[in-house]
């Protein structure tokens, strides 16, 4: 058994990351459908091990044995029904061998019955004893849990679940919800369903898994959780089949699957994995995301205050007021709209002079700031600290330097921070980043020793005379500190919970990720404003350029949803300039709407289109 803590505990910690299709991965082996995959724990048990090596290999924390089918009633069509004892002790004893001492075994069982028959009560004791057959084996070989999954009839589920709990097992009960169930006492069926299984008291855990892709399972998690108090696990199949351009197209890459792993567990659920199309590299990408998410992954501390109390309180004293800390902070502070444009760091020195004349142009129409993204979507370009010094030294407008968490360890940003205040940079973003599974480099490390909410805090302690480790800084620094927000988050909560979270460790001012919704950004400002030191907000503008980036945006692009009508109105441009001028078009109207709301905007200049951006901001 694992030795750094059971199921329970270990999920109670911090969320998990389950492993991927077996069946996927058996048949891109060469192995033909009309084999018996549980079978092969005995005939081919190289194949078995080597598939469950792949997943650890790929960071999961829990790997499920390959005996999903190894029940006498399911092993009967096969002529292979006196071997259950067999077939899961070696399916066991395959999973154990590839875990090793941190991963955990979860002793996968199916259901009896398949998918397409309809429970017979009848069947109730014969499946009773099958389940007690193969548990009975699985409980004598120390399994970690039982994942009891695929199930679609609640009922058969619940036998299971009962037989389990009485043989001692830690209880996964997982269950699918197909398209053609219909509600069940006036519940969707995933909600009775999770109410069902959080009442029973033979099931410790409560999953769903296969039926729909990643996308299908957002709006269903949602009414779990509604109702669900025992940890929640969410494992959908790789992709569906989604409607694009006339064509039938499936979404299945891990990136795609990624990002909604990410999502689930932001909003709440407690493990995370792949069920049918998954393999070892979507679960790769995926455990490394999760493991970088706030929440999940363990920070540095940071000193709250200075060593020294005395020379603590005399350092503090000479923190400089918002308002005294550049151009930009004194307009924040004297109420009136501050605007900004977003233009990408270039790739290379040779695309450094036309970066430097767009922050003219942006400079010569007016607007207070250019804020430059740090790697954005992980992604490798000029450092953003020397492309913000050159803007400071040759534009005459005020730079923004998103700085994020994921490049650099606690000594580092340290050191940027103090370097780049010294050179003059004094209005700073800090985020969190993308984890780098998103950009050209998905080997790389992303470090995040600090999220967005320790780095504000560094810096406010900078700002107030002492670093990390509370020693003193002299004189202090006087960074106007900006953070980021995301307003259409799918766990408004926690999204509200973290931006509080900012403010409480210092943050001065907030810019939003590109906002579609006016009605949700109001809402967000207005649930922001009853912290007792609100902070001003500036919305995120983009405009979209034809359907084809709108699309992308939605699907694609973390914390941006564009709605359906602005969709359908993209989707009616005929010609590129009509996509141009709609999005322009859109955007003004967003504007033009939160106008007085806000305390200004930041615009992003799509595929470099600073003309674009400004129109946006023009009246």
């Amino acid at each position: 058994m694992a030795t750094n803590g059971g199921f329970l505990d270990r999920i109670a910690r911090t969320p998990l990351v389950f492993d991927g299709a077996m069946g996927t991965m058996i048949y891109e082996r060469g192995v033909f459908i009309n084999a018996c995959y549980d079978e092969l724990c005995l005939t081919k048990p190289e194949l078995i091990l080597t598939i469950h090596q792949e997943y650890v290999e790929a960071g999961a924390d829990v790997i499920e044995s390959n005996t999903f089918g190894a029940n006498r009633m399911k092993l009967a069509a096969s002529g292979l029904a006196d071997k259950v004892e067999a077939i899961t002790r070696a399916g066991v004893r395959l999973a154990r061998r590839a875990a090793g001492d941190e991963v955990l075994v979860a002793a996968s069982v199916g259901p009896c019955l398949d998918a397409d028959k309809p429970h017979d009560p009848h069947l109730a004791d014969e499946m009773a004893q099958a389940f007690g057959e193969q548990l009975a084996v699985i409980a004598g070989e120390g399994a970690d849990l039982v994942v009891l999954e695929t199930f679609a009839k609640l009922a058969e589920l619940q036998i299971a679940a009962k037989v389990a709990a009485a043989l001692g097992l830690t209880v996964l009960a997982s269950f699918t919800v197909r398209p053609e169930h219909g509600q069940m006492m006036g519940l969707e069926p995933e909600t009775f369903a999770a109410q069902q299984l959080q009442a029973d008291g033979n099931v410790h855990a409560i999953g769903m898994n296969c039926g729909t892709g990643p996308a299908g399972y957002i709006e269903r998690l949602a009414r779990v959780l509604a109702v669900a108090t025992k940890p929640v696990v969410v494992m959908p199949n790789a992709g569906g089949p989604r409607e694009l351009g006339g064509r039938m197209l499936y979404l299945n890459s891990p990136e795609y699957f990624t990002e909604y792993a990410k999502r689930y567990v932001e909003m709440g659920a407690r493990g995370v994995g792949g069920c049918c199309g998954t393999t070892p590299q979507h679960i790769r990408m995926a455990a490394r995301a999760i493991k970088t998410l706030s929440g999940v992954k363990r920070h540095v501390t940071v000193a709250s205050r200075g060593s020294d109390d005395a020379k603590a309180a005399a350092l503090a004293s000479k923190a400089l007021a918002t308002r005294d800390k550049g151009r930009f902070a004194a307009k924040l502070c004297s109420g009136q709209t501050v605007t900004s444009v977003e233009i990408l760091p270039p790739r290379t020195g040779a695309a450094l002079g036309s970066f430097l004349d767009n922050c003219r142009q942006c400079a010569e129409a007016g607007v207070d700031a250019v804020n430059i993204p740090d790697g954005p979507r992980a992604t490798a370009r000029i450092s953003v600290l020397s492309s913000a010094l050159a803007v400071l030294q040759q534009t005459g407008i005020e730079p923004i330097p998103h700085y994020c968490c994921r490049d650099r360890n606690l000594i580092g940003m340290q050191s940027d921070i103090l370097g780049g205040y010294a050179m003059g940079l004094g209005n700073w973003l800090f985020i969190t980043g993308d984890p780098p599974k998103l950009g050209d480099y998905p080997d790389a490390t992303g470090v995040f020793d600090l999220d967005a909410v320790g780095l504000t805090q560094l810096v406010h302690g900078l700002n107030h005379g002492y670093d990390a480790a509370g020693l003193p800084v002299d004189p202090p620094t006087g960074i106007l500190i900006g953070v980021g927000a995301n307003p259409v988050a799918v766990e408004m909560k926690r999204e509200l919970d973290r931006f509080r979270a900012k403010i409480d460790a210092g943050a001065e001012y907030a810019m939003t990720q590109p906002v579609f919704d006016v009605d949700a950004l109001l809402a967000f400002c207005d649930e922001a404003a009853k912290h007792p030191r609100p902070i001003p907000i500036l919305a995120g503008l983009y405009p979209l350029v034809s359907f084809r980036n709108a699309d992308f945006m939605n699907n694609h692009v973390p914390g941006v949803v564009v709605p359906k009508p602005i969709l359908d109105r993209m989707s009616r441009c005929k010609t590129k300039a009509d996509g141009i001028e709609a999005g322009m078009e859109i955007a003004r109207e967003i504007r033009r709407a939160l106008a007085g709301r806000v305390a200004g905007f930041q615009v992003s200049a799509p595929f470099g289109r600073i003309d674009v951006a400004l129109k946006v901001l023009a009246d």
